[in-house]
This record gives structure tokens, C-alpha cells and sequence, in this order.
């Protein structure tokens, strides 16, 4: 039986009995959730200067989207001072069932409510929407097709024209045998994310890539038990590539435009985040200096892990020596801290992920 990737990667992870309905993340891969409480504090930092800029309302959202095992939004909820812990309303948005070990005062739901009003992040969540692989022929190009059951491949019909232009815009192939990903479906994810925000940030954290930098045959890989594996789309692996940020981007910034409109708000000015190849975007390791844009509705901003925990207050500063001498048990854990925040703002490693950051504020 022979799919296009993305209906073959729709039943792979969240088809009956897929990968992430039955599996849980933790297990397979290693992420800056899991890797230490570091990251679930900065993500508080993060939240709450959302929370000072729309004024400490009665109520703030977090929303975690690809929640997992809700390990975030618990240690977000955790961290936060008795004075926000009591505003709070968190919500972790995933199609697996709820974890049994969360706090109670976390929701937990299949979509992104309506109507948010603070932050929402999707760590690790686009690189997952199942999506198409085009490949590059003499003719134009081609789906590729996939054998779920041996990941074996061949060339199917031409994208669809909607594919065609997402193609042309974002990831133009030029050779033969090239391939690229179509990440479409990626964009109208973000876009679902962004229309549904009122008032605050939505964050996406992921292995990214650029226009000017898009890998020449793609990114598609299968993770299991920790180690890669090739990808075969039969549920008993993760599937994932690589995200088109700035795609992204243009779509969360179309989805704000018409948001503000609707609300009846003034729309001034155009950009697009474009990373490397102009506009606005771009950012240390992906693309550039650092990008800040906004159109109508949304501020955008594209930036690396590194760059946005460094501003949050992670920087992975070794204690100095001599309190080895008067204070030892306070130079460990404050040695284990560098180590930790080190891990997560690491170049080559997690500090190279990816940060798009859309603000109405």
C-alpha cells in the first residue's frame, strides 16, 4: 500500500494506536523540558512579563500546545509565586489522553481554546504536524510516496497547486533528486494557534530552518529508545523534520492581520519574515542578527534558544572557585545549575533550536 508521507505520518503518530497515543516522548528523545526544571523556569520568566504587559489581569493563560506528559505546564504551575499561581489557568492541549499524575489545576484538552489571553508555547509540537515530501524531476516536481510497512518509497502524482505555490515561495527546488518538505500543513497549524490568541505571545520552539539554508533532501528521520532510526511510518517510531520558521511566521502574521480586522482593529504596514533572504527575521544560528517584524495584528520576532534564554536570565556562568572552599555544597549545586542552563543554551546543540515569537500586546 503505498501513501503520500503525510496521511502515512497522520496514521504512524496519531492514528489508531500511533506512536504518540500510545508512547510517551520521554521515553524515545531528549528535550529542554526533560533535560532539566531550567527551562520550565524560564518559560515562567517568560510569562511573567506577558503577564506585566497586559496589566496582571484576573485571570492568565498559559497553554502548553503538544503538551506530552505535561511536564511543562506542571513545572511552570510549580514555579510560579503564590500571586500569579492564583490567576493562573493552564491548559495542556494534546490528542493523547491526560497524563494521571498532573496537578489538578491543569486542564487538559484536544484543541487550542478560544480566546487566550497570556502565553502560549508549542515546544517540540510543528516539527510533528504530518506533512508531504516533493521531490524534484526532469517534469517538475513529485510527491513521494511510502510502503507504511517497509518505508520503502517511489514517486506519486504532482503536489497539489496550493503545494505548487508553498513550493515556489518557500523551499524552491532546483536539481534533480532534491526534496523538500511541504510544510503547509505546519503553517495552518501555527495559524490556528495565532487566531485564537486575544491577547499576550504564542512561542514556537523547534529544529528550524531558513530560506536561504533549506537542506537540499530534506530532513525526514525516526526516532526510537533514544537513538535515530530510519523512518519508517508504521507506529513504532517517532517521525519528524525540520520546521520552515519563517513560513511559519508569514502564516501566524496573516492569521493576526485578519484577526485584527476582524476585531475591528487599524492595520498599518506590511512585512514578511523571510530569514536570511530579506524582510524581516533571520537570527544568531539560523539566519542572521536576530529578527523583529509585525504586521496588523502580531509582533514577530525569530531568534535561537540561545539567544532567548540568555535574555531570560540562562547562561550557563560557572560559580567562582573559591566558594568550592567556603560554601562547598552550595558550589555543587550551583555548579550542577551552570551545567544544566549550559545544556540548554549550548551552540550545536539545544541552544540552536529555533524560537518564533508573535506577541499582541
Amino acid at each position: 500500500m503505498w501513501l503520500t508521507w503525510r496521511v502515512a505520518m497522520e496514521q504512524a503518530l496519531y492514528g489508531e494506536n500511533g506512536f504518540y497515543l500510545r508512547e510517551r516522548p520521554s521515553g524515545h528523545f531528549r528535550t529542554s523540558v526533560g533535560a532539566s526544571p531550567v527551562f520550565a523556569e524560564a518559560v515562567l520568566r517568560q510569562l511573567v512579563a506577558v503577564d506585566d504587559a497586559l496589566g496582571n489581569p484576573p485571570v492568565v493563560d498559559l497553554v502548553d500546545v503538544g503538551a506530552g506528559e505535561g511536564a511543562l505546564a506542571a513545572g511552570v504551575l510549580a514555579a510560579a509565586p503564590p500571586g500569579l499561581r492564583e490567576r493562573l489557568r493552564v491548559t495542556g492541549v494534546d490528542l493523547a489522553s491526560r497524563p494521571p499524575s498532573l496537578p489538578a489545576e491543569i486542564r487538559w484538552a484536544r484543541t487550542v481554546p478560544d480566546g487566550v489571553r497570556g502565553l502560549m508555547i508549542a515546544n517540540e509540537w510543528l516539527d510533528n504536524v504530518p506533512l508531504d515530501v516533493a521531490e524534484q524531476t526532469a517534469d517538475g516536481p513529485r510527491l513521494v510516496l511510502v510502503d507504511p510497512a517497509t518505508g520503502a518509497e517511489r514517486l506519486g502524482d504532482s503536489p497539489c497547486d496550493a503545494d505548487l505555490a508553498w513550493l515556489a515561495r518557500w523551499w524552491p527546488m532546483h536539481s534533480p533528486g532534491e526534496r523538500a518538505e511541504i510544510g503547509r500543513p505546519r503553517d495552518e497549524a501555527w495559524a490556528s494557534v495565532i487566531v485564537r490568541l486575544a491577547a499576550g505571545e504564542a512561542v514556537a520552539i523547534d529544529y528550524a530552518h531558513f530560506l536561504a539554508e533549506r537542506p537540499s533532501y530534506g530532513t525526514l528521520t525516526g526516532y526510537r529508545d533514544g537513538s535515530l532510526v530510519p523512518p519508517v511510518p508504521d507506529g513504532s517510531c517517532d517521525i519528524t523534520a525540520h520546521v520552515a520558521l519563517d513560513a511559519c511566521a508569514a502564516a501566524g502574521e496573516r492569521a493576526g492581520r485578519a484577526g485584527a480586522q476582524d476585531a475591528g482593529a487599524e492595520v498599518t504596514g506590511r512585512a514578511e519574515v523571510t530569514g536570511r533572504a530579506g524582510g524581516v527575521g533571520g537570527a544568531e544560528g539560523i539566519g542572521g542578527a536576530g529578527g523583529v517584524g509585525g504586521v496588523g495584528g502580531v509582533v514577530t520576532t525569530l531568534t535561537t534558544q540561545r539567544r532567548a534564554l540568555l535574555d531570560l536570565g540562562v547562561t550557563g556562568t560557572r560559580p567562582p572557585v573559591e566558594l568550592a572552599r567556603t560554601d562547598p555544597r552550595g558550589y555543587l549545586q550551583a555548579l550542577t545549575r551552570a551545567s544544566q542552563e549550559a545544556e540548554l543554551i549550548a551552540t550545536g546543540g539545544l541552544g540552536d533550536f529555533g524560537w518564533l515569537v508573535q506577541s499582541r500586546l
